[in-house]
């Protein structure tokens, strides 16, 4: 199936969007980790495009898409999220976010509640104070000190390779290549830590399903705090799922989300 690549003019600039399937068919809007781009879903765009109108966007300061010159937030890039379904015509649609892009959608169906169906959020953290004081407290994620002979380009590769498949240098190769692209890579797991989700997280009432990557040791542990905050949710594991689960497992990831919106009247 063709993926089709486009670019929309909205106020941050001009924001880059992948998508597979029939225009006129249900959306799913699909937000990726940080410092990941829309090819995250690049192996899970066609899949759920045969059944739904499938849009992978970059978000604002990732992949291709402009940052407008404003500072990096889950609430800015919720607003620009909302700005593309406007210039696509979509009144309503469901989300799925992976890492970032599960705390992105929060905030999008926390602000635009009409606009968003349903919520899957993949290996997506509960950011509340604790989280925020634990982070601090934690070395850069990404952050790597630029080298004249490149060396930084391998320590990029080894932040990531523990929680990455082994055997799988394709996967790593597709993060440092986003990565390079990002002008202050560790910008996003910044914006995900100061972000106020106990604040918001009531709002939520569309249904919601939680994915859990059983091998994903940062996100795992906080399915069953999200389940609390979020009591109609359920949770469904993807056993052998590690940090870049949608490109890591595309045909379970898929199966998983489109099995959900399934279920859904």
């Amino acid at each position: 199936m063709t993926i089709r690549r486009a670019f929309a003019d909205l106020s941050v600039g001009q924001v880059h969007y992948a998508e597979c399937g029939d225009r006129k068919a249900p959306a799913v809007l699909l937000l990726h980790q940080s410092p990941r781009s829309w090819a995250e879903y690049r192996a899970v765009l066609p899949l759920i495009g045969a059944q739904r109108r499938a849009i992978a966007m970059d978000t604002a300061g990732f992949g291709d898409s402009a940052d407008g010159g404003v500072p990096a937030s889950i609430e800015q890039w919720a607003r620009v999220a909302c700005e593309l379904l406007d210039a696509l015509h979509i009144q309503k649609a469901d989300v799925v976010g992976h890492h970032t892009g599960g705390v992105v959608a929060v905030e999008l169906a926390a602000a635009f509640p009409e606009r968003i169906r349903s919520l899957v959020l993949s290996s997506t953290p509960y950011t509340d104070e604790p989280f925020r004081r634990a982070r601090a407290q934690r070395p850069p994620i990404d952050e790597v000190a630029p080298s004249e002979d490149g060396s930084h380009l391998t320590a990029l590769w080894q932040k990531r390779q523990g929680f990455y498949p082994p055997g799988r240098p394709d996967l790593l190769e597709a993060f440092v290549r986003d990565a390079l692209k990002v002008e202050r890579v560790e910008e996003g797991h910044r914006a995900v830590a100061s972000y106020r989700m106990e604040d918001r997280i009531a709002r939520i009432a569309q249904p919601v399903l939680i994915v859990r990557a059983t091998l994903d040791p940062f996100a795992a542990p906080h399915a069953a705090e999200l389940q609390h905050h979020l009591p109609h949710a359920h949770i469904v594991d993807i056993e052998g799922g590690m940090v870049p689960l949608p490109d890591q497992m595309p045909e379970a990831f898929a199966r998983t989300v489109l099995d959900f919106l399934d279920t859904l009247t």
